[in-house]
């Protein structure tokens, strides 16, 4: 009997069985007609995915980076809650499931898995797709407009990625609202641009308002201290690129960096990082330029040398995103 693939490798595998029989270049045109979609500036009042077509092509260039971003903020999530496993998760917009995928590969085990989204094209190929992961096989796959009205069942985790986005800004309120009611954790992903961070920051203002405590990225649950306008904190996870994303975005290279913003909050007491590191690390001569997010809170830029012995080789080996000290 074959060991099972890891779950990126089982997702890569599922979605380039999906593109099967459908021509590259209709594909292409898909994926780029949604992509235009889902940089408007206006949220649409109907789905977006309108049909299986649609939604393989854009499943398979969307899904393995969504994974790779949601799975990066679980694993900083997961660090801050060391021995706490969710008993259930709901994914509140997940189309075709992209962070339940993240939290199976983030916590061993199977437990109840409900994906509410609005589009039925983007909840069926989920379901097919989730057949090749065994913690997926009994997810519930609910249609629901992702909204006001939206009622959430009580959980442990909720997931919403790339979601606000699409929301118009009493929607957004009202579903950060209601994540707060219904769930122990909340976390919430946005693309890594300026608006994406401002939405998270709402959002994560929203969260404290309610009660929660941060348990990442930032090392505090008081005000960002990035001044309004000035920056905006977000993060990188390096994703492995099909040939539908050469073909799209042109280039060769086998890999691509998926920006994001991202919060993590708690109903129960975290445990944070003591820092974090919100930029690539600058290596130089001799010298790590590490610029950590404190939990004061305040932003500050610190340098390691190799008089520091261990801590220098561990600065050397940080990446953006790490806690500090590891």
């Amino acid at each position: 009997m074959h060991a099972p693939l890891p779950p990126a490798e089982a997702l890569r595998t599922a979605l380039a069985g999906l593109l099967d029989g459908l021509p590259p270049r209709q594909a292409a045109q898909a994926v780029e007609r949604l992509i235009g979609s889902y940089r408007g500036a206006t949220p649409t009042d109907a789905p977006i995915l309108r049909d299986r077509a649609d939604v393989v092509a854009y499943a398979a260039y969307r899904m393995p980076a969504t994974f790779e971003a949601v799975s990066a903020a679980l694993g900083a999530f997961a660090d801050a809650v060391p021995g706490w496993v969710p008993g259930g998760h709901v994914d509140v917009g997940g189309g075709t499931g992209a962070a339940t995928w993240a939290v199976a590969a983030t916590w061993d085990g199977v437990r109840p898995v409900t994906v509410l989204d609005w589009a039925e094209p983007a909840l069926a190929l989920g379901r097919e797709i989730a057949a090749a992961n065994p913690a997926l096989r009994d997810t519930r796959w609910q249609r629901s407009r992702i909204g006001a009205a939206l009622t959430i069942e009580s959980t442990d985790l909720l997931t919403v990625s790339y979601v606000l986005n699409e929301l118009t800004a009493p929607d957004r309120t009202a579903l950060v609202d209601a994540a707060a009611d219904a769930a122990q954790a909340v976390v919430i992903i946005e693309p890594g641009t300026p608006d994406g961070y401002a939405r998270v920051i709402e959002a994560r203002d929203r969260l404290i308002g309610a009660g929660f405590h941060i348990a990442a990225p930032c090392p505090h649950s008081a005000a960002c201290p990035i001044a309004p306008g000035t920056d905006w904190c977000h993060f990188s996870a390096r994703v492995s690129r099909s040939s539908l994303h050469r073909q799209v975005k042109g280039g060769s290279l086998a890999y691509e960096d998926e920006k994001f913003s991202y919060v993590a909050a708690t109903r129960f007491r975290p445990t944070p990082a003591p820092s974090r590191v919100v930029r690539k690390p600058q290596i130089r001569k001799g010298q790590v330029l590490l610029d950590l997010c404190e939990t004061e809170p305040l932003l500050r830029r610190t340098t390691v040398t190799k008089r520091h012995g261990d801590l220098y080789k561990a600065a050397r080996d940080a990446d953006w995103g790490d806690p500090w000290p590891p």
